[in-house]
């Protein structure tokens, strides 16, 4: 993947060169190996290229062979090769071996009604000189990111916020709302951002840009809805729908090995990079496969032992990094510095250290398994769910509440250890979400204690913006109407649009990875592979509390039985404990989170927060909601002096010359 960058200003802007130039300075780690812009009157489009495909002429931004189209693209096109094949039998002929000509040329022969055809991880625009349009489109889970703002007269879009606050005419001011949303969700609701006036094209969607500034936004995909009862498994069965999506995934696979340099893996020990580790050993053994881990130096969070124990059963070799708390307090700004949005978890830092030591064994590609969990029911979410359902059927039952402890056993301390603490911990009223959101009502109302520390002042400019329950309504689609759903496949679909493109493909993905220029691949998101899972009855998803049951038996003869029946444990990272230490001995973590600093900034109330931070340093057993609120407090922060107050951050921003260039019509 790269970076991409572009304007279009219809007041006549004289300076869009070195305002792109300056934006594509901002994001150059994410395309390192060259810069590239087209500018014209009125338009530019900037690309910074991490070389994957056709190392020698896949130069951006790329012209069409008359001049009428120009394009920047970020991502890859995994079925282009189908796609060159096709067009060449029409007469098309190609000057490259890359995808974005390919792409380029099949936008010219299908326009906007091509992107369904394309299989792959992509944000691009499209220029048409003749038309004076800006097409944008955006893949269709998110992978790639996209943001935009209007001002003054001009468009600006660019594949990280910070390239658009590079013009610094933009104002840098974090939303109040959206700081709710990560205090709820995790996450601002899409297409908002953490910062006021910015917005994401939302995944599955591209955007027009007419020639007088008019704006279309139009979905082209979306989950599928199945209608009426789940059939019984026909035709082969269980075994046979088993070898289908065994055959699914190895062809995503295939497809995602197709690049002109090495591809790694992460290795987690789960069962999800396995099978993407045991499909490239087995079926692509060309690839001498390499794999990468991270381990902790606490029990709780490390998983080494699994992942030496896959990687002797596959043989194939294994490198990995350690990772300790103060290697997360360290590294903590930098990662906020990329996710762009305040967190409310450390885990993408320990991800963040993992593809820089992948970068540095001379690395840019790698798979991993994301995606599993959330399109066949992997999380301990959709579980508690069942469960909880289960038990309110019958709530004068004594037995079903014991069916909680069943829920989180990888926990130390386990909030279903206690019956009577389970029935307070999981049996939350719906409300103020409603009965629609049941099973995510307990993450979402747990993340919400940390408004507690919200300051009287945010509190009111809160107030000024839609509330929750519309935001997420707005999120999902709410019109489509879920009620033709089961529980289950609405509660994954709550997942699969809201946490997987905001965090873990983002905050967790995407920014770690091209953060250190790697690029990652997700053969478990290959929408056939989603269409598919999704379409499976519910009972080959998630069997009794047998998550993942379908994948386990397709591949049940290729990972040892011990992998294949292992109980999920998810990727999590030591939170508050890595800071407390610190909070005496670094001065700039004290600094962040001083009453001075915390009353300045005015987000949060400066009592709360101090006696927060004594909590924290006497205690190394913290609840989710201390963890949480300590994170995200301090990410609010960061992120409020590096964008906000000090930015740029390292003084003057140096212009970003041009390895290439184009001028088409005017000059600006």
């Amino acid at each position: 993947m790269c970076g991409i960058a572009g304007i279009r200003s219809f007041r006549g802007q004289t300076d869009i060169t070195s305002t792109l130039r300056r934006m594509l300075h901002k994001i150059r780690y994410r395309g390192p190996d060259e810069v590239g812009g087209y500018t014209g009157s009125g338009i530019g489009l900037g690309h910074a290229r991490l070389a994957i495909l056709d190392l020698a002429t896949g130069q951006q931004p790329m012209g069409s062979d008359d001049g009428t189209k120009w394009i920047v693209f970020n991502g890859e096109i995994f079925n282009f090769v189908e796609i060159r094949k096709d067009l060449t039998t029409r007469g098309c002929r190609f000057k490259t071996t890359s995808d974005t000509e390919v792409l380029l040329r099949h936008f010219e022969e299908k326009g906007p009604a091509g992107v369904k055809e394309l299989n792959g991880q992509f944000a691009f625009a499209v220029w048409d000189t003749r038309e004076k349009t800006l097409f944008l489109a955006r893949d269709r889970v998110g992978i790639c990111p996209l943001f935009y703002t209007f001002h003054d007269g001009d468009f600006l879009f660019a594949s990280e916020i910070k390239a658009i606050f590079a013009d610094l005419r933009i104002p840098r001011q974090i939303d109040p709302v959206a700081l709710n949303d990560v205090f709820t969700f995790w996450f601002p609701l899409s297409p908002a951002t953490a910062f006021k006036g910015i917005f994401e094209l939302p995944p599955a969607h591209h955007m027009t840009i007419g020639e007088k500034g008019s704006v279309h936004i139009e979905r082209y995909w979306d989950l599928p809805v199945r209608e009426g009862p789940w059939d019984a498994p026909s035709g082969g069965g269980e075994a046979g729908l088993a070898e289908e999506l065994r055959e699914l995934l190895v062809d995503a696979t295939r497809i995602r090995l197709r690049a002109d340099v090495p591809v790694g893996a992460y290795l987690s020990g789960g069962l999800d990079s396995s099978v993407i580790a045991g499909i490239v050993r087995k079926y692509f053994p060309e690839n001498e496969l390499r794999t990468f881990s991270v381990r902790f130096d606490d029990t709780e969070f490390d998983e080494g032992p699994k992942q030496e124990e896959m990687a002797r059963h596959l043989g194939i070799r294994r490198e990995e990094i350690l990772c300790r708390e103060e290697d997360i307090a360290a590294n903590f700004a930098e990662v906020v510095w990329h996710t762009e949005t305040p967190i409310v978890r450390t885990a993408p830092t320990p991800m963040f250290l993992l593809a820089r030591f992948v970068r540095e064994k001379g690395f840019k590609v790698i798979l991993t398994g994301e995606g599993a969990d959330e399109i066949l029911a992997g999380y301990d979410i959709f579980k508690e769910a069942k469960v909880r359902r289960f038990i309110a059927a019958a709530p004068g039952s004594s037995l079903r509440p014991l069916l909680l402890q069943k829920l989180y056993p990888y926990l130390k301390h386990n909030p279903a250890q206690s019956i009577a603490y389970a029935r307070g911990f999981f049996m939350v009223p719906p409300a103020p979400f409603g009965d629609e959101f049941h099973s995510h009502a307990p993450r979402w109302n747990m993340t919400s204690m940390g408004k507690t520390f919200f300051s009287p002042n945010l509190l009111e400019r809160i107030k000024e913006g839609d509330s929750s329950p519309v935001r997420i309504h707005r999120a999902l689609d709410h019109a489509r109407g879920h009620r033709t759903r089961d529980p289950l496949s609405w509660s994954q679909e709550i997942e699969i649009k809201t946490l997987l493109p905001a965090y873990l493909l983002s905050s967790q993905g995407d920014r770690m990875l091209l953060g250190n220029s790697v690029e990652g691949r997700f053969p478990f998101l290959d929408h056939r592979v989603i269409e598919f899972c999704m379409n499976l009855p519910p009972s080959l998803r998630l069997r009794g509390l047998k998550e993942k049951y379908l994948l386990r038996k397709s591949f049940s003869g290729l990972l040892p039985p011990g992998n294949i029946e292992a109980v999920k444990q998810p990727y999590r990272a030591p939170d508050a404990r890595s800071f407390v230490g610190n909070c005496g001995k670094d001065s700039s973590i004290a600094e962040i989170l001083s009453p001075y600093t915390v009353r300045e900034k005015g987000y949060f109330d400066p009592e709360k927060v101090r006696r927060l931070i004594e909590k924290c340093k006497a205690s190394r057993v913290l609840g989710f909601k201390d963890n949480m609120a300590f994170v995200g407090i301090l990410s609010t922060h960061i992120l409020d002096d590096a964008f906000v107050k000090r930015f740029p951050a390292s003084g003057e921003v140096e212009a970003c010359e041009f390895t290439t260039s184009h001028v088409g019509g005017e000059k600006d």
